[in-house]
């Protein structure tokens, strides 16, 4: 039987340190001007924030257009590095994370904390693919961690291009 592992980033870090990120991160996100702005601006999830500028709530058209105005103004870089700044010593890492969010974890807690337990599997090798593999991306630390293969994707079909090149 498998065993699954779930953490509560709300257990870990505590209510009062998870409603002062949400209310800054709220507050930056106010003074912002982009062309739209769509709702849902931070996604709750059980080991992280989801933070996203534009909204979750963005078609897919504006997605493009925000990633787009993103990739010239730096509009997450300059978010990430003023979180960084403001909850510097408080055990909190963020990155930049798909077309239009900001991750928000625990310490340790990104994409390589899998890996601990997948050990246990004893798996030969273990392959990982994603597109923010860059230093700041959500992606670098498992995608360099010397316990997987990474690849860089583009997209879905790069994906599975790779794959069927690796695997079939």
């Amino acid at each position: 039987m498998r065993t699954f592992f779930i953490q509560n980033i709300q257990g870990h870090l505590g209510e009062a340190l998870i409603q002062d990120l949400i209310n800054y991160c709220l507050s930056y996100i106010a003074k912002i001007k982009l062309p739209k702005k769509r709702g849902t601006f931070i996604e709750f999830r059980n080991g992280m924030l989801n933070v996203s500028p534009i909204g979750r709530n963005c078609s897919q058209e504006e997605r493009i257009e925000f990633h787009e105005l993103d990739q010239k103004e730096n509009i997450r870089q300059k978010f990430v590095a003023d979180l960084r700044e403001e909850f510097a010593g408080k055990g909190v890492t963020f990155s930049i994370g798909g077309q239009i969010s900001i991750d928000v974890f625990p310490d340790g807690w990104d994409k390589r904390y899998c890996l601990g337990h997948l050990a246990t599997d004893s798996y030969e090798t273990i392959y990982f693919f994603g597109d923010k593999t860059m230093p700041g991306g959500n992606d670098h630390e498992i995608f360099t961690d010397p316990r997987t293969v990474g690849y860089t994707v583009t997209a879905p079909e790069h994906t599975r291009r790779l794959c069927e090149e690796l695997f079939l």
